[in-house]
């Protein structure tokens, strides 16, 4: 059954088979993979490595979000981004996306060469991006959190996590077709790890169906890749040492309704989703 996420360049089928975006980080100081890539023609070879595996979407940030990060200027983020983006859409044709929450820096990430924007605030902390977003007709995904910048990771827990993700779900969907974004342009993310605790975190995804049900009309994406849920479930093992727990969370995820996956581990977790995709398409 074709199902379909616009972007600004093309349309992606994410009906047939479960969609795997890459992460690449140009960050000094993300929680897993700081300052590996940071340079350009570090940054390119890896975007190739990650193709050769089987993503099907990079996904280009220039800002750490883990836990007591600093958030930096959009002149120092579009520097970062920018060259990366430009670079990677003249070698390769594969969907690119910028993982960032200001509109100066989707729009320039846009021009030079993205198709996606992935805003982790769901336009909680720059409306704006909507207009970006409509502007360019680009695709934009709508991740769940509370907080701001700065407090994301210190938020008291909620007691009911699935309304509350569900209500700012339909907040942010108000907030971008409200600036003109078209619902074929819309993804959606249940922000693991973001302002949530190890049990929410883990409700959500034995739960998905719920909130997969309710906004059908939308790919829903989950990020569980390397995640401190996952590290404290193992018993406190390093960020390398979480690949067994990320593929075990992308799996259930996919089984119950994500359409897309945000990982590191790009060859991994293609063959363990080939293998979840068959054996849905059984039912």
């Amino acid at each position: 059954m074709n199902k379909i996420w616009q972007t600004s360049r093309r349309k992606l089928d994410y009906g047939e088979k479960t969609l795997v975006m890459a992460i690449l980080n140009v960050t000094p100081d993300s929680f897993s993979d700081g300052g590996k890539f940071f340079s350009i023609d570090d940054a390119v070879r890896k975007a190739e490595i990650l193709i050769e595996e089987g993503a099907d979407i990079l996904d280009i940030g220039g800002e750490s979000t883990r836990p007591n990060s600093r958030q930096i200027s959009a002149d120092e983020e579009i520097s970062r981004v920018v060259p990366v983006i430009e670079n990677i859409a003249k070698r390769f044709d594969v969907p690119l996306s910028i993982d960032t929450s200001k509109a100066e820096v989707a729009e320039k990430a846009i021009e030079a060469g993205a198709e996606i924007i992935n805003d982790i605030s769901g336009l909680r902390f720059d409306e704006r991006i909507a207009d970006v977003a409509a502007r360019y007709k680009s695709g934009l995904i709508l991740m769940h959190l509370r907080g701001e910048f700065e407090t994301m990771h210190r938020q008291s827990a909620v007691e009911n996590i699935l309304r509350e993700v569900a209500d700012g779900f339909r907040q942010s969907i108000e907030k971008a077709e409200n600036s003109g974004v078209k619902r074929e342009n819309i993804a959606l993310d249940v922000g693991i790890g973001f302002s949530k605790t190890l049990e929410q975190n883990l409700e959500l995804i034995a739960k998905l169906k719920i909130l997969t049900a309710e906004f059908s009309a939308f790919p829903m994406l989950v990020g569980t890749s390397r995640k401190s849920f996952v590290g404290k479930i193992l018993g406190g093992v390093t960020t390398d040492e979480r690949l067994p727990g990320s593929l075990g969370s992308a799996a259930i995820a996919v089984w119950n309704g994500a359409n897309i996956v945000r990982v590191h581990d790009v060859k991994a977790t293609v063959e363990t989703l080939k293998v979840v995709d068959r054996i849905k398409g059984e039912l």
